[in-house]
């Protein structure tokens, strides 16, 4: 069983952690956040590493969900890591984080049903069934629209899926990325394998707790032949209700998962455990607590969390680490402001979330104390 502190005493957001032959200089990890600054050719770019570059005193950061295939794209302007050159691209990111001394793993992402024609020349998303995401809208390049009935993936073309995870898991590590996270919650496409409310099939990815886990599963696999298990993390929702997820049997499901998740060794299993980001409200939510009596390894709590319910999360020992997701866009220098009990800056305009350039993106100044 893997240990969940470095000392005897109480384990604090400043802790190190050490995860393998990787040192953590603190328990504080910025959240994977979409920002939508790759334009449209999905290569990373200069203003992109100075974005990360700002937040590299993080112990560990997460980047954007990066698409890794074509057919995964789902949200405009987003990064791939699908070709060489895009591989290349992130290079200038990973080493703008490393000369800060930070660390900074991939998020690998497809977004399944959560996508839009319009992203694949006319073609239907993808998803384990023909079910649409009720109501919403998804983000296009010509503007908001409507949810469309995805095609539901043959059996023969999910290898293929799979095989889509492990190049871009390489491409990863020829980037410089200090390891990956597998992206299985928010109704994108691992999630929606996993979940009754959005898989219906009959073949050996549905039907049953087991069949659903199978496609993360065999993800997991394929990427532990890239990467060391303890530079891999895994993502969950079990809360969640974005992107029309929520299914009535989430518990044994996710409890499944951790369960399976649990004989690799990972970096960590980050759970979505808070209910501010949508809540299926379909019983109590599954908390770290609940992930702990069945997954001996680091976890990582995120959704929510302030500086002292982080602290309080990790002295208890339900967590290892604490994602921190929209405090991290108008505050780069997080971590010194709570070393140092300095106020935070208010939440950015959600406007320029997703806006091009600089502004609302890398203009937010650090703190500079009263003299």
């Amino acid at each position: 069983m893997l240990t969940a502190t470095t000392s005897s005493s109480p384990t604090q957001l400043m802790s190190p952690l050490q995860i393998g032959e990787l040192t953590l200089r603190n328990r504080i990890v910025m959240a994977p956040l979409t920002r939508a600054r790759a334009g449209e050719s999905r290569i990373a770019n200069d203003l992109m590493a100075e974005y990360y570059s700002q937040r590299a005193s993080a112990g560990l950061i997460i980047s954007e969900a990066t698409v890794i295939s074509e057919q995964g794209i789902g949200w405009p302007d987003t990064p791939g890591i699908y070709s060489d050159e895009m591989a290349d691209s992130w290079t200038r990111v990973v080493d703008a984080v490393h000369d800060r001394g930070g660390r900074i793993f991939l998020q690998l992402w497809h977004t399944g049903r959560a996508s839009h024609s319009e992203f694949h020349d006319g073609e239907l998303p993808v998803a384990p069934s023909a079910i649409a995401i009720e109501g919403g809208e998804v983000h296009t390049p010509t503007g908001k629209k409507p949810y469309e009935i995805p095609r539901a993936l043959e059996t023969d073309e999910i290898p293929g899926i799979v095989e889509d995870y492990r190049q871009a898991a390489r491409r990863a590590m020829s980037a410089g990325f200090d390891g990956v996270e597998i992206h299985s919650a928010n109704g994108y496409l691992l999630d929606e394998f996993l979940q009754a409310k959005s898989n219906h099939r009959t073949d050996r990815y549905g039907g049953s707790i087991e069949n659903r886990y199978r496609l993360l599963g065999e993800v997991v696999d394929v990427v532990t032949t890239v990467w060391p298990a303890d530079r891999v993390g895994v993502r969950l929702s079990p809360n969640g209700s974005y992107n029309g997820m929520g299914s009535s049997n989430y518990r044994e499901q996710f409890t499944h998962a951790a369960q399976k998740l649990d004989a690799y060794d990972l970096a960590y299993l980050h759970i979505m455990d808070g209910t501010g980001f949508g809540f299926h409200e379909l019983g109590p939510a599954m908390t770290l607590n609940d992930f702990r009596e069945v997954y001996s390894g680091r976890l990582m709590g995120n959704v929510g969390y302030d500086k002292e319910a982080a602290n309080a999360a990790l002295a208890s020992g339900a967590a290892d680490l604490i994602a921190f997701g929209r405090p991290y866009i108008s505050n780069p220098d997080l971590v010194e402001r709570f070393a140092n009990d300095w106020p935070l800056a208010e939440t950015a305009d959600m406007s320029l979330w997703y806006t091009p350039g600089a502004h609302g993106y890398t203009d937010f100044p650090t703190y500079t104390p009263a003299k």
